[in-house]
């Protein structure tokens, strides 16, 4: 059996990086984990700061994903260890939201996304799913913290 996840207003929409469960990371706070993320993209730019501030994480999202905008020249080689890095700050810093990751005990877990093919499953499932195998990773350390 598998947990699907996508909207957060959905059981298990604390998984998606765009629900609102904040968390201090980097000495900074954060609104939600994909500000994190899209941030990150930028890092050392005046960009990264105002992504941080930005008041959704649709906004965020759309920001980072800007093709006109800087991208950090390693990005491909960071990008899972970012996200692993901000979904154990979301998780280990919200009780609640660990308690639901951890209640989950040993299901695969899915990002049930049609658009995405590597944080999600894509259409027919063949994606890579990057991000459920993050927040399966993120379990197992929680387990043990």
């Amino acid at each position: 059996m598998a947990i699907y996840f996508y909207k957060i207003n959905e059981e298990y929409g604390c998984f998606s990086n765009f629900s609102h469960h904040g968390f201090e990371l980097d000495g900074k706070w954060w609104m939600t984990s994909e500000h994190y993320f899209q941030a990150q993209k930028f890092y050392g730019t005046e960009y990264a700061e105002i992504i941080r501030l930005l008041d959704n994480p649709m906004k965020a999202a759309e920001m980072g994903r800007n093709p006109n905008l800087p991208l950090r020249e390693d990005w491909e080689e960071v990008k899972d260890d970012i996200m692993r890095k901000a979904v154990y700050a979301k998780f280990s810093q919200n009780i609640e939201l660990k308690n639901i990751l951890l209640n989950t005990d040993s299901e695969y877990i899915v990002e049930n996304t049609s658009n995405d093919y590597y944080w999600g499953c894509g259409t027919n499932g063949s994606g890579k799913n990057m991000l459920g195998i993050i927040l399966m990773e993120i379990r197992e350390k929680l387990k043990l913290s």
